[in-house]
């Protein structure tokens, strides 16, 4: 799928609906994944590190032994995850991370990636994540950072995708109108007394997220799939 002004596409379809649904998202978000739990409490104390796409902030407080700084392009949600008061989080771009190079020991990225629209840009994301990592030399492994995306492999699920299945599409979110904080929003559809938001996803097949991680100059140390998801554990190469 070529989309001729991909951060528009995305302003329109991934950020403007996460700050409508931000109430009623946040409420769904509150058990951490086992790998991402187990990824942050195997890190020695005192690791710092990101949450890139933190969301409402469900991983910050996982690990108290560490130090996570959150980030997220949606202000509303940031605005939730400050509000549990527990490790800084802050409205950023992970195209633009406003982080010095190579300082962290750690980074997550969970269910992000997958909201950019071109190949270049979700490479340009991973790139970003892993600028961030201490590179590795010969006292130290360097940092890691543990990346989420969609599979396309989700034939057991109730979407049913499968290999074969266009890998670009429109996830529905349906929200109950007493979530709703704002007015109808452009891309909603009304029913009742409720409204849906359609997000656009790009969903991984196999082998394509170590791939990119490849092409925005990473090294996968470790992958695997998870419950209708691709992850990877990745390190900036020496």
């Amino acid at each position: 799928m070529e989309i001729v002004n991909p951060e528009e596409y995305e302003a329109s379809h991934v950020h403007r609906v996460y700050e409508h649904i931000a109430p009623h998202f946040s409420a769904t978000r509150f058990k951490p994944w086992p790998i991402v739990e187990k990824f942050l409490c195997d890190l020695p104390i005192g690791a710092i590190g990101l949450d890139v796409g933190c969301g409402n902030g469900k991983y910050l407080s996982v690990n108290p032994d560490i130090f996570i700084v959150g980030s997220d392009r949606s202000p509303s949600l940031i605005g939730i995850a400050r509000g549990r008061e527990t490790q800084d989080s802050l409205v950023a771009d992970a195209l633009d991370l406003p982080h010095p190079d190579s300082r962290f020991d750690f980074a997550i990225s969970i269910a992000v990636i997958h909201h950019f629209s071109s190949l270049e840009r979700r490479c340009h994301a991973l790139r970003s994540i892993l600028a961030t990592l201490k590179v590795p030399n010969n006292s130290s492994d360097g940092g890691r950072a543990l990346i989420y995306v969609w599979a396309l492999e989700q034939k057991k699920s109730r979407r049913g995708w499968d290999e074969g299945d266009r890998q670009d599409v429109f996830v529905p979110w349906v929200m109950s109108k007493q979530f709703s904080t704002s007015a109808k929003a452009k891309g909603s559809q009304q029913n009742g007394q409720e409204l849906t938001y359609m997000r656009y996803y790009h969903l991984y097949r196999k082998g394509e997220l170590e791939a990119d991680i490849a092409r925005a100059g990473g090294r996968v140390l470790e992958s695997g799939y998870e419950k209708d998801n691709w992850w990877a554990i990745c390190s900036p190469v020496k």
